[in-house]
């Protein structure tokens, strides 16, 4: 409504289930300071009465008012007229008081009287039995509030009001579930009630409802203990029991009343044969201060607002950590609500940490806001994808996805539908998400830095000392975060002048010290529990921080400490105990990013002989070489590499059984891979190059395919910078394994090529021998037959001198390819035997499957289908079970294609699609064509010959640009369907 006697000003609208603010239209009013908006909110709520001057001096400052309280309300109370600006008659003085009202006495545009208003409404359509339209209209009165009521406000006045309004959310909450139990919809509110009970542990109805949801949802058991444990509560914190009514609904549960049965899902309002629409309200709060940026927020609500034609909206707003995207983000989200009415999501991705959010988790979250039910929610990340965008169409809703680490991180919370948008903050610009609008937000400029400051501290103190304020913000480079800080820093301390504060800046040397002010905070918490702990403890605390893995199991925690287990866990959980620690999961520790900084620091400053810092990580990297030399030999007996390895001085574990190994290799993978790259020393480089040889299975799974190949490229430039050729030579063979599954072949043979040089000038015979049949290998696949055969035979030559039993057999088998490559399908069937049965002589159970894996290729090549399938079969289940992703993809081709060859094109086809499925996680472009193209022909032989061109040309794209020989097969493939 049009507020004063002017018709054509903007809309003046208050609100206070929040923080308290005031708008002309849609621009912001400056509402001052804490005391002055403490003012406002203290008339806003007396409904256009008037308040006398010691009730105001009393909401303000209780009994300890200020000696000159009446002449700073005089101030307050000019200051809001001056912010009101053309509306300043909304502010009354009568009687020695004051009141806010219109000045034809016409209803303030206030959020706490809609919220009113919608709430009776909401109960007059309860009464009348509408319970879908009751519903609807508690979901419109609580996403009124916008975080904490009155927030920032300090006084006795503003204290009471925000309990009272604290209190009645959570009872319109609790007559909103009542609803949602009435319509049968109990399983989609437990995991709120769970949430709402332990936030407010001693609100009974809320347990209430929590027992009647979990019985209706088949949960009797969970039900039950809900009452156990707060009839235990109750007895411990009041001395009291339940109430009545909580202890016979306890009772009617164990009767099995039929009474409490869930009723039919159903929606009784006018519009009954619809579906309840969820609109979730999920923006953080704004906040009260916003500054500047006003061609960002116009640029950005401009986009936002395209989303309501026929296209989705992308907004990704991009800049450095304390830059202010996301508080300028959740400003522009806000202020677009009315574009988007049937909600908003919003997620923290967690981009900037060690540990992004998984895009499958969020999906999951974001679907249960929607409303869907958590059994109807799917468990892998493409089908939640799906189910997401199905979700959303028809729909206007807005997703804010907060710090996000890159576009493979957004793309599937996109929504994709038209009418929904998505606004992205995160520190990489996501030049490769399509279709996204893209914002680079610099530092403030000195006016609006200038501004933010003034808000903050306050316009008395910064007005006399701008000169040294402007001096403030040029030290903290104009950058939001910063600003932030030392404005809070200043306001906290009522004696400091802004020149003092400009004079703690202006020491570059101490200047990130002055804006850490939280941090600073942190760290004195820090150093009391650091100063508490006995020598032992701090020692173990300080050596703890070294490692860079995101966390440390107790064995690996052990090695570093130089203990046995039992006393490293008692001392390890003492940290635990004195929160400095924390215990991830059993087993496994980890420190908070912060503490870890601190404990390091603490190890510089503290550690004596500095060289226990080195001897520590140096047992970490033993430790974790001896128990991955255990896993090597149990995958790959009759391997020599351990024999070849540098020596190690600290033990590692033991397994009697290789499927144990491999659960300590992958959960270990982030941990040891961080160790190796930590480990880049003239000491320690050796042996993290045989760490990274001993765990190439990693490379193999797909999941750490990429960080293993990083770990490798930041140890090759330090072996070159050392001039280590030694440990060069094997980070070459480690990276030709690598690039080789990844599908990039000439640089997988540079690396070979360097590895067999370097390992001949050393000496070194795993090198030497291992890098030949590399090369055999990667020239057998582009067509070199002649030098596959020469590199393999020499490795074969090799292998054999060093009495290489698991190699030898990996030679032969990679030979027998090249004579089905050149037409010699008896000599490689002979080959790929001879390989197999060397296998089975030293029991290697897993490299059995790529045995089986080469025969069956011969197999198929032979018409010798039903043995190929047999032995592929059975190679698929030995990979499956090692969790070798790419070896299951390709075999999942080299079925496919035993398929084509006995004219099953639907088997070939559904065998093409696994391949391809799992292959588009883990390898590369080469075998992911190679899919494509044996996909091709099976759809074609379905006649889906329109599909089957599609994927050979996207087959065809990938050989022309890798330069691979099988272009023209696939270009013959095409021609031929294109002429029929």
């Amino acid at each position: 409504m049009d507020v004063g006697p002017g018709q054509g000003r903007g809309r003046l609208r208050f609100t206070v289930l929040g923080p308290v603010r005031a708008w002309r239209g849609d621009t912001p009013l400056a509402a001052g300071s804490p005391q002055q908006r403490a003012l406002l909110a203290a008339l806003l709520l007396r409904g256009g009465r008037t308040a006398t001057a010691a009730e105001l001096v009393d909401a303000l400052w209780g009994d300890e008012p200020p000696h000159a309280a009446l002449a700073a309300l005089r101030t307050y109370a000019s200051r809001l007229r001056k912010a009101l600006g053309e509306d300043a008659d909304v502010l009354v003085s009568e009687s020695g008081g004051y009141a806010i009202r219109s000045a034809d006495n016409r209803p303030l545009d206030l959020d706490h009287d809609h919220a009113e208003q919608f709430a009776a409404e909401a109960e007059k359509a309860k009464a009348a039995g509408d319970r879908g339209r009751a519903r609807e209209l508690l979901d419109t009165t609580l996403a009124l509030w916008d975080g904490e009521p009155l927030a920032g406000l300090a006084g006795p006045y503003a204290d009471t009001q925000r309990t009272r309004l604290h209190e009645w959310r959570l009872s319109l909450v609790e007559t909103r579930i009542e609803l949602d139990l009435e319509v049968g919809h109990h399983t989609e509110v437990v995991s709120e009630l769970t949430a709402l009970t332990a936030a407010h542990p001693l609100r009974e109805r809320l347990r209430e409802l929590l027992m009647l949801a979990l019985y209706r949802s088949g949960r009797q058991a969970e039900a039950l203990a809900v009452y156990a444990d707060t009839r235990r509560l109750l007895a411990d914190e009041l001395g009291v029991d339940p109430c009545a009514s909580l202890s016979e609904l306890q009772q009617r549960i164990l009767r099995a009343d039929t009474e409490l049965d869930a009723p039919p899902v159903v929606d009784d309002g006018p519009d009954a044969d619809d579906k309840v629409v969820v609109r979730p309200q999920q923006l953080p709060a704004t906040v009260a201060d916003f500054t500047g940026r006003t061609a960002f927020v116009a640029e950005l609500g401009e986009q936002l607002a395209t989303a309501e034609g026929s296209v989705m909206a992308v907004s990704a707003l991009t800049g450095i950590g304390g830059v202010g995207k996301t508080t300028l983000a959740v400003h522009v989200a806000h202020a677009a609500r009315e574009h988007f009415p049937d909600g908003q999501l919003y997620a923290d991705l967690q981009g900037a940490g060690h540990t992004p959010s998984e895009p499958v988790a969020v999906l999951g979250a974001f679907l249960r806001a929607l409303g869907t039910p958590d059994s109807s929610i799917p468990d892998g990340l493409e089908e939640r994808a799906a189910l997401y965008r199905s979700t959303l169409a028809g729909r206007r809703v807005l997703a804010l996805l907060d710090n996000a680490r890159d576009a493979a991180q957004i793309r599937p919370l996109l929504p994709g539908a038209e009418g929904c948008a998505a606004l992205i903050t995160s520190r990489a610009r996501m030049i490769d998400l399509a279709g996204a609008h893209l914002i680079d937000l610099d530092v403030m400029s000195p006016e609006e830095a200038l501004t933010l400051f003034t808000r903050i501290v306050g316009e008395e103190r910064v007005t006399s000392e701008r000169q040294a304020a402007m001096a403030v913000v040029g030290a903290c480079g104009f950058l939001p975060l910063a600003i932030r800080i030392a404005a809070s820093r200043l306001a906290a301390r009522r004696t400091w002048t802004v020149s003092i504060l400009a004079r703690k800046l202006a020491d570059e040397r101490r200047r990130l010290d002055e804006l850490r002010a939280g941090d600073l905070a942190v760290k004195a918490t820090f150093e009391l529990g650091y100063g508490q702990l006995e020598p032992h403890q701090a020692r173990a605390f300080r050596l703890l921080g070294l490692a860079d893995g995101p966390d440390i199991s107790l064995a690996a925690a052990a090695a570093i400490l130089d203990m046995d287990l039992d006393d490293a866990e008692d001392l390890v959980e003492s940290l635990v105990d004195a929160s400095l620690l924390e215990s991830a999961a059993p087993g496994r520790y980890r420190f908070h990013d912060l503490v870890r900084l601190y404990a390091r620091s603490c190890a510089e400053r503290d550690e004596h002989p500095p060289t226990e810092r080195d001897a520590a990580l140096s047992r970490l990297l033993d430790f974790y070489s001896a128990t991955a030399a255990r896993m090597y030999l149990l995958e790959r007996p009759g391997d020599r590499l351990v024999d070849h390895m540098e020596p190690t001085h600290y033990p590692g574990l033991d397994f009697t059984d290789r499927t144990p190994a491999l659960e300590w290799l992958f959960s270990e993978a982030g941990c040891l891979l961080a160790c190796a790259k930590q480990s880049r020393g003239g000491d320690t480089l050796r042996r993290a190059a045989d760490l990274l040889l001993l765990t190439k299975d990693l490379a193999e799974s797909g999941a750490y395919a990429l960080q293993y190949e990083q770990v490798n490229t930041a140890l090759l430039a330090a072996a070159r910078e050392l001039g280590d050729k030694h440990a060069e030579a094997r980070i070459h063979t480690a990276l030709t394994y690598a690039r080789t599954l990844a599908g990039r072949l000439d640089e997988a043979d540079e690396n070979a090529k360097y590895a067999m040089l370097l390992g001949l000038a050393t000496n070194d015979p795993f090198s030497s021998s291992y890098a030949p049949n590399d090369r055999g290998i990667i020239a057998g696949e582009q067509g070199r037959h002649a030098d596959a055969e020469e590199y393999l035979s020499q490795a074969l030559d090799a292998f054999r001198d060093d009495d290489n039993k698991q190699s030898e057999a990996s030679a032969l088998c990679n030979l027998s390819r090249v004579h089905l490559d050149t037409g010699r399908v008896a000599s490689a069937i002979q080959l790929a035997e001879q390989g197999v049965a060397i296998y089975r002589q030293i029991g290697a159970t897993r490299r059995l499957a790529n045995g089986m894996y080469a025969l069956g290729v011969a197999f198929t090549l032979a018409q010798r289908l039903d043995d190929a399938t047999q032995q592929l079969l059975e190679a698929l289940h030995i990979f499956r079970d090692s969790r070798q992703r790419f070896w299951e993809g390709m075999t999942y081709f080299r079925l496919a294609e035993v398929d084509l060859a006995a004219g099953r094109p639907t088997q070939a086809a559904n065998h093409a699609e696994q391949a391809l499925a799992t292959l588009r996680v883990t390898g590369g472009e080469l075998w992911r064509a190679n899919a494509l193209t044996a996909l091709g022909r099976a759809l074609n032989g379905v006649g889906h010959s329109g599909r089957a061109r599609v994927c050979w040309q996207e087959a065809l794209a990938v050989y022309e640009r890798l330069g691979s020989a099988e272009s023209a097969r696939v270009q013959r493939l095409l021609t031929v369907a294109a002429a029929a």
